[in-house]
Order: C-alpha cells, then sequence, then structure tokens
C-alpha cells in the first residue's frame, strides 16, 4: 500500500483549515439575524438574493416530477407548465434538487447553505496551485484571504444562493489543471482540463470568454517560453475541443477521443494538424459568437438601444440602472478585491513577483484581467482577481517570512501578516447585515396569492420582483431578473407609472400580446428558423396591429375606447410598499419617445424619511423646505405652490384613511404624508396620477377597471378586469 507523504498530509490539513475558516465566517450572518423571525418563512431563513429565487423555481419543479411515483411526469407537467420559463434544465437547479433528493435536510436548507459549502472549495485549487509550486504555507495564507474577501464573500454568503457559489471555484481548477498540466507534463491534466471546460460551460453558459482567454494566454505563452514542447500543443487542441459550439454530450466524447490520441505517441506527428482542425471547428461551430455578445453586453453598454429593422424603437437599457454594472470608483475596487486598498496595491505587486519568479503564474492573468473589467464593466468582476491577487500577497509574506533568522520569527511573522490582512474583511463580513429579499409579510402575502390566482395567469410587478413572484405565488410574469430588456419593461414601466385607464389597457395588451408571441414561435419554430424571422417587440407589434406607424400615436390613442384582444387568463398588479424608492429608475424605462430615443422630462418625484418638524416648516432634506404656513415648498431656492395636501394613516382595522386638503388647483405639485411609513412624497400631477401611487399609496380606483385582492400596508394586488 502507498503511503501517504508528508507534503500530502500538510496539503490536506491546510484545505481542512481554510474549508473550515470560510464556513465559519459565512455563518456570522446567521448568527446576527438568527432572533429576527421577519426574514424566516416556515421557520427557516429565506436567501438573500433576487435572482436565487429564479434557480430554485427550477429545482422545486424538478423535485416535484423527482421519485419513483409512475404519476410523477403527469405532476410534473402540472406544475412546470410551458412558457412559464422555469429553469429546469440549468445546472444550478439540477445540482441543487440533487442534493434536496439525497441529503436529509429541508430544501429551504439546501439553498440557504449551498453558497456556503460549495463556494469554499475555492481554497482547494488555491493549495494545490501553491503546492505546484512547492510553497504549501502561501497556498493556506492565499485560501483563508480569497475566501473571505470582500466581493466574494458579498456574493458567495449565506443565502446567496446564484451561480457565483462556484463561478470562481471552477475557473480555478481549470487554472490548476493548467498549471499541473504544464509544469508535469502528465496526461491525465489534459483529461482534467478539459473536463473543467465541460463542467464549468454547463455550470455557467457565459463561461466562454473567460475559457477563450486561458486558450490564447497559453497559446502566447508556449509561443513565447516554450515552443517545442509537443505537449502545451495537445494541451489547447483539447481546450479547443472542449470550448466548441456544440452540445456538451458531443464535446464529450471529441475530449474522449482526443485523450486517446494523444496519450499514444504514434499521433505525435498529427498534433498540429489536430490543433489546427479544433481552432477551425471552433470557429465554425459559433465558438467565438457568444464572446463577442457578452463583449457587447457588458462593456459596450449604451443607454438606448434601438432595433435593427421594423419601426426600429429606441428603447433605455437596463444596464445603465444596474449597479453591479457600472463604474465603481478606485477605493471600492480594491477594498472588494483585497479588502483594503494598501493589501490591493502590495498583492498587485506580489503577483507581478510571483509571475516574475514563476512565470507560469502568468496563466493567471485572464484571471485578473477579467477582476479589473470591473473598473468598465461592473464590480460584479471584482471576484474573478480575488484568489490570484490573494497568492500575490501570501507569496510577498512567505517570502518575508523566508528571509528572517529563526523558524519562530518565521511563523510568527507569517501569522501576524495573515492576521493583518483578514482583518478588514472580517470588519467587512461583521458589518454586512445584508436582509433578506422579502420580509416574512410579502411572503405570506404572495403565498396567499398563490392560492388566489391560476398558475397561468400573470401578475404585473418591476422586474426585481420577478423571480420571487414566480416562485412564491407560482405565476406568470412579464419581466424578471432575466427578462428585463428595454422594450421589455417599457410596458410594465408604462403600466406603473401613467394613469390607471391607460395603464389597464397597457396591461391587458402586453400579457396577451406575449402568450401570443409564445404560441407563435411554438407553431412557426422551423419557419422561423429558415427564414430567420425577426421577432419583434410587444409594443411595435401593437402599434402595427393598430394600424399606426408611430408608436406616440399608438400610445395617445390607449386614452381613448379602443378594442382590447380576448381576455385569455387574469391578471394582477402586485404594489409593494418597497417600489417607491425606485419609482424614479421605474419612470426612466417608458419617459421615453421610442420613435427617436429623446427622453421625455422625467416626472418630479422625492420621497423623504428623514424629515424633521421645525415648527412652521418641515426640513425634508436636501434643501428642500415645506412651509405649512404658506402652503409652499421651496425647492433649490424657488418657491412652488401646493396643489394638494393628503395624509393617509391606517385605522385599528388596517383600513386606509385619507385627509385630503385643496390647496392651489392651478399648482403643479402635490404633497402625500403616509403616516404610518413615515414617509414625505412630494410629487408632480404625472407621478400623483400614476398608477402606482393611486392604488398602492392611497387606494384610489375605478372598480370597472380593478378589483382589490390584498391590501395590506406592505403590498397591495389588485385584479384587472378588462
Amino acid at each position: 500500500m502507498k503511503t501517504i507523504t508528508h507534503e500530502t498530509k500538510l496539503t490536506l490539513i491546510y484545505i481542512l483549515i481554510a474549508f473550515t475558516f470560510s464556513i465559519l465566517m459565512r455563518l456570522i450572518w446567521v448568527y446576527h439575524f438568527n432572533g429576527i423571525e421577519a426574514f424566516k418563512f416556515n421557520g427557516q431563513f429565506m436567501i438573500n438574493t433576487n435572482d436565487g429565487y429564479f434557480f430554485a423555481e427550477g429545482a422545486r419543479d424538478l423535485l416535484t416530477g423527482a421519485g419513483t411515483n409512475p404519476d410523477a411526469k403527469e405532476y410534473f407537467d402540472k406544475f412546470h407548465q410551458s412558457n412559464d420559463s422555469s429553469p429546469v434544465t440549468s445546472a444550478a437547479s439540477q445540482l441543487t434538487a440533487f442534493f434536496a433528493y439525497i441529503l436529509p435536510f429541508s430544501f429551504e436548507s439546501i439553498l440557504l447553505y449551498m453558497p456556503v459549502f460549495l463556494s469554499s472549495l475555492l481554497v482547494i485549487p488555491i493549495i494545490l496551485i501553491a503546492k505546484v509550486l512547492k510553497n504549501l504555507e502561501m497556498g493556506l495564507i492565499a485560501a483563508l484571504l480569497a475566501s473571505v474577501a470582500w466581493s466574494y464573500y458579498n456574493r458567495t454568503m449565506v443565502g446567496y444562493y446564484d451561480t457565483d457559489m462556484l463561478n470562481i471555484v471552477l475557473p480555478m481548477f481549470l487554472l490548476w489543471s493548467i498549471i499541473w498540466a504544464i509544469q508535469t507534463k502528465q496526461s491525465i491534466y489534459l483529461l482534467l482540463a478539459a473536463l473543467d471546460i465541460l463542467v464549468y460551460r454547463w455550470w455557467y453558459p457565459q463561461s466562454y470568454s473567460l475559457e477563450f482567454s486561458f486558450f490564447g494566454l497559453i497559446l502566447l505563452y508556449t509561443l513565447v517560453f516554450d515552443r517545442k514542447n509537443l505537449f502545451n500543443y495537445k494541451l489547447l487542441a483539447i481546450m479547443m475541443f472542449a470550448m466548441m459550439g456544440l452540445d456538451g454530450y458531443i464535446r464529450f466524447f471529441l475530449i474522449l477521443g482526443s485523450f486517446y490520441i494523444f496519450t499514444q505517441e504514434k499521433f505525435n506527428k498529427y498534433i498540429f494538424y489536430i490543433l489546427g482542425v479544433s481552432i477551425v471547428a471552433f470557429f465554425i461551430t459559433g465558438g467565438f459568437l457568444p464572446i463577442w455578445s457578452q463583449l457587447k453586453g457588458y462593456v459596450f453598454t449604451s443607454s438606448i438601444t434601438a432595433g435593427d429593422e421594423g419601426l426600429k424603437l429606441h428603447f433605455f437599457s437596463v444596464m445603465q440602472t444596474v449597479r453591479e454594472a457600472g463604474k465603481i470608483p478606485f477605493e471600492t475596487f480594491a477594498n472588494r478585491i483585497s479588502g483594503h486598498p494598501i493589501t490591493f496595491v502590495i498583492s498587485l505587486a506580489g503577483y507581478a513577483y510571483l509571475s516574475y519568479k514563476h512565470r507560469i503564474m502568468l496563466l493567471a492573468l485572464p484571471m485578473v484581467g477579467l477582476g479589473f473589467l470591473a473598473s468598465v464593466g461592473g464590480l460584479r468582476f471584482t471576484i474573478y482577481a480575488v484568489p490570484v491577487l490573494a497568492l500575490g500577497i501570501a507569496f510577498l509574506i512567505t517570502e518575508v517570512a523566508n528571509s528572517l533568522p529563526t523558524p519562530k520569527l518565521k511563523y510568527l511573522s507569517m501569522f501576524a501578516f495573515t492576521l493583518a490582512i483578514l482583518y478588514p474583511n472580517y470588519k467587512h463580513i461583521d458589518a454586512y447585515k445584508v436582509p433578506t429579499v422579502f420580509d416574512t409579510t410579502e411572503v405570506q402575502i404572495l403565498d396567499k396569492l398563490k392560492s388566489i390566482a391560476d398558475r397561468e395567469d400573470y401578475v404585473i410587478g418591476w422586474w426585481d420582483y420577478g423571480y420571487p413572484l414566480r416562485y412564491y405565488a407560482d405565476v406568470k410574469t412579464l419581466a424578471d431578473g432575466g427578462k428585463h430588456s428595454g422594450s421589455v419593461n417599457f410596458p410594465v414601466s408604462y403600466i406603473l407609472t401613467n394613469p390607471p385607464k391607460t395603464a389597464a389597457k397597457m396591461a391587458r395588451l402586453d400579457v396577451e400580446y406575449t402568450e401570443k408571441k409564445f404560441e407563435f414561435v411554438a407553431t412557426h419554430k422551423e419557419e422561423i428558423k429558415e427564414k430567420n424571422l425577426t421577432m419583434f417587440s410587444n409594443i411595435e407589434d401593437m402599434t402595427k396591429e393598430y394600424g399606426f406607424s408611430d408608436t406616440n400615436d399608438f400610445l395617445k390613442s390607449l386614452s381613448q375606447d379602443i378594442k382590447l384582444p380576448k381576455k385569455t387568463r387574469d391578471v394582477y398588479l402586485y404594489l409593494p410598499y418597497r417600489m417607491l424608492s425606485i419609482y424614479p429608475t421605474v419612470a426612466l424605462f417608458s419617459d421615453l419617445n421610442l420613435m427617436n430615443g429623446h427622453k421625455k422630462k422625467n416626472p418630479f418625484f422625492y420621497m423623504s424619511r428623514t424629515f424633521k418638524d421645525v415648527g412652521n416648516q418641515i426640513n425634508l432634506g436636501r434643501g428642500i423646505i415645506l412651509d405649512k404656513v404658506n402652503s409652499t415648498v421651496s425647492i433649490g431656492g424657488q418657491v412652488h405652490p401646493i396643489k394638494q395636501f393628503v395624509k393617509t394613516a391606517y385605522d385599528k382595522d388596517m383600513k386606509l384613511q385619507k385627509e385630503v386638503q385643496l390647496l392651489n388647483f392651478t399648482a403643479d405639485l402635490n404633497v402625500i404624508f403616509m403616516s404610518n411609513y413615515n414617509t414625505f412624497l412630494l410629487l408632480d400631477d404625472k407621478a400623483f396620477n400614476s398608477l402606482y401611487i393611486q392604488l398602492m399609496v392611497l387606494e384610489e380606483y375605478d372598480k370597472e377597471l380593478f378589483e382589490a385582492v390584498i391590501l395590506n400596508p406592505n403590498v397591495k394586488i389588485f385584479k384587472l378586469k378588462v
């Protein structure tokens, strides 16, 4: 029996230490919120990321059809209906369903803790990379830092159930297999590198760019440093086969076939031909197209996007409102990667020195480069640079320690420096008290709606709430975290921010046109593919079918009597109090001239929760003063008369009561004091008369258009009657 070497034992011990440390740090969130019942549903903490509910829906639907029950498929078909967008084929949903099926824990517990354990696997490739560089202490220090660095922790904490829990783990395993392949020239690492690409692509289909970057850098590294090494060309070829734009099963067998060939010396004379074939096949199968699409989506963003054909309508781009896709300041950038700007600078220098001493680490540049893309592409990318720069500062720490005269000083210095770089990250974790996506009351309301609405019905809400709506209420939505392009968001924004009469018509139109498009695509798949038919936005289809060539004219017609499509299902409006804070953002998507892209005048909307009553005046913050004596509001030094003042309050039976004072009917500025929420609203007539304000804030609605279903201070749900 082969004995385990001391180095292997030490490697396993370091992995166990780092893995345990990573898990314990993530449990701090549970400790902080353990007594907060508002974050629990059915006795378990809820998750704290919106996108997680997308994969949770898929996993739930997969479990519904699991088991040995002969009628399981029938149950599954009933639960996962056509066009519900449930991601039953996504890797995250499938892996979650697998864990939930085999493990003796509740489904909610699986969702909550999967990120904790899967993301902590990052420590393994980090320590294994350090092992091949003969510096295990560097690996331990780097693993400790990387596992809890700001951005990595933020996107892999307890409850952050999303693909990020493996999005860094898998490319780091790929980097490890590439480094070991080149360093050891053992054929097994050819297979491991290719299989890792296969798994990475299965888990995260957007992995194309990073995989291609690794390929390009290996090619450059080989041409510069090791051009006569045939093994590197084998590695490049098998990676190309793994990256082709083909089904995963086909690529799997191509990998096995090429691996067999590469282990046979008699085929060595054909390696360059095989590499050439793999590269050609990569481009022919469309392997590069997704890479270009990603670059355009995250780097070359535009606030306004236009269609290529038809009316060439212009829509507001959602990328301009997503924080993770925006530019970030240097300090935030540095903190998210290393925990502190000083640590970041030292880490960067350390990586440069590490690459100088071990040039094989140059192959980690794609991870660093993608992390640095955060400076223009948004903070979500910073996590890619975390493990590599952690190796950089860890290398410097071990280099300094190794220069000290005694072993005692060596280990004391490593311990002290490690604590120093970990401390800022620990402080961040301790202070990072992220709440759950919804609170208990909101989820209870959706759970109640689930028993009211049919699974084919639609619930219209802003895209931020799409995934949780589908998960808890088991309904369809028009927009969600994955379906929120400008053309999709326009009608939803229009519904929420326009007068109820026109909003009601748009709600029925958008739902029926959405379903009609589903039906058309389902019955004309071959024709669409053969003729490359363009699918226009719902708003463009409405414009044309109602006989208009100008969308602005069509929208004006909604204020008149028009014939609506036949009702095929019920439609509900989801109006949460929490949407007040993003009302101006919601309005951006429809305050737009679709024909030329010109932005309209934004409605005036101001909300204050931190006001101060100083006698005859109320200071609403930001230099805005409400004069109670003269019934005016001072904004930026200009005095505006108040049209009407409305005070809302809930009585003991939780019925909304309103006090309305008409002060100046010629004015265009309204004030609402939501006393139970301790919130002041300043709105012009456009915002005041919007569906969201009228129905959610004031509960004023035409009973011929809407029916109140649930009236709760946190969430109000209305049913469309047209």
